[in-house]
């Protein structure tokens, strides 16, 4: 598995997440006909995943289908469930080649039985796989997500397991997904808008944000190199101040001399 994209500077980030955005303006720009933006856009993604594998990313999220997805044309949704299904069956293989893992967030309830055996007959077929952790959002809202682990927070209240009083920003943050792995480090939006649109909104707190006018299907390793380019140059403070984040760099270098 190789790219002719060049490298870029470190730090690389550690969990990058897109919203796959233009799959249907893509379409109709090229006179396709309909569903094939959506297509397109499934294609898309395998030379992403095969460079940030490349490179060292450690996890990669993709948004694939949102919670206010459900809203659209029954004729497009079941296009996407489809496609969504068609994804898993040609990812299984290749994941397993090059040991990657692949992992599904979001509400299950709504998706048809077909579907979640699917997703979690290819979670189980991969879960020991570490060269990198690919994650397909798929029936999933930020806001769902943190209503979901409060819930279950609250549950444990009222059996009496947990004091109110022990809820926590920490406490809360172990039940959204995706807990166990790193925080979204970079976040981009392809398509032209600049909104989350729901997406890992408690995971993506501190990321640093990229969007860009491409649509999604034309979205290639060139520019996304360019953008970790300009990740490893912004500065990441965390609510502390340039002096504060500099001092343990000028620390180091103190020490060596």
């Amino acid at each position: 598995m190789s790219t002719s994209t060049p490298l870029i500077v470190k730090p690389i980030p550690r969990h990058i997440a897109i919203i796959m955005d233009g799959n249907n303006r893509y379409g109709k720009a090229k006179g396709l006909g309909r569903g094939a933006g959506h297509i397109a856009g499934k294609d898309a993604l395998d030379p992403i995943v095969e460079y940030c594998r490349e490179i060292g990313v450690e996890v990669l999220t993709v948004f694939a289908f949102s919670s206010e997805n459900w809203q659209r044309p029954p004729a497009e949704v079941a296009l996407l469930m489809h496609l969504l299904a068609l994804t898993i069956n040609e990812q299984l293989p290749r994941m397993q080649k090059y040991e990657i893992q692949l992992r599904f967030i979001g509400d299950r309830s709504l998706l048809s039985e077909d579907l979640r055996a699917l997703m979690s007959d290819a979670e189980a077929k991969t879960a020991h796989h570490t060269a990198m952790t690919l994650v397909i959002a798929i029936s999933y809202g930020g806001q769902w997500d943190i209503a979901h682990a409060a819930q279950q927070l609250a549950q444990q209240v009222q059996d009496g397991q947990l004091k109110a009083s022990d809820i926590t920003k920490e406490k809360l943050g172990q039940y959204v997904q995706l807990a166990d792995v790193p925080a979204v480090d970079m976040l981009i939006r392809t398509g032209g808008d600049y909104r989350l649109s729901n997406f890992l909104l408690w995971q993506s707190a501190y990321a640093e944000l990229f969007f860009t006018e491409t649509l999604w299907p034309d979205f290639v390793t060139t520019e996304l190199a360019a953008m970790i380019a300009e990740f490893a140059q912004r500065q990441r403070r965390f609510g502390k101040t340039s002096e504060q984040v500099e001092m343990p760099t000028l620390q180091s270098s103190t020490d060596i001399n």
